[in-house]
């Protein structure tokens, strides 16, 4: 009984039918899983950019801040004025 391999006789064009369909599965299935991957980058990279804005617009914030309101406090009025509302009550 261990004498005898197996065998299956199919006809060439049934088999050539079967690898087909198979291929046609797999590329259906491959388009699916490069869709859910493009539509989780595209997620991401929406979320990377919502930081960078958010970000950039802080920096820009402060710079506005440093550069515009440092020479408005080093008024001395100004300076006299904060001081009398702040600790003479």
């Amino acid at each position: 009984m261990a004498d005898k391999v197996p065998t299956v006789i199919v006809d060439p064009e049934d088999y050539k039918n079967v690898l087909q369909k198979l291929n046609d599965i797999e590329e259906k299935i491959e388009f699916t899983s490069s869709e859910i991957h493009q539509r989780y980058g595209k997620k991401i990279g929406r979320d990377i950019g919502i930081l960078y804005g958010i970000c950039t617009a802080l920096v820009i914030v402060v710079v506005y801040l440093l550069l515009v309101l440092t020479p408005v406090l080093q008024s001395p009025v100004l300076q006299a004025f904060i001081q009398r509302v702040l600790f003479n009550r």
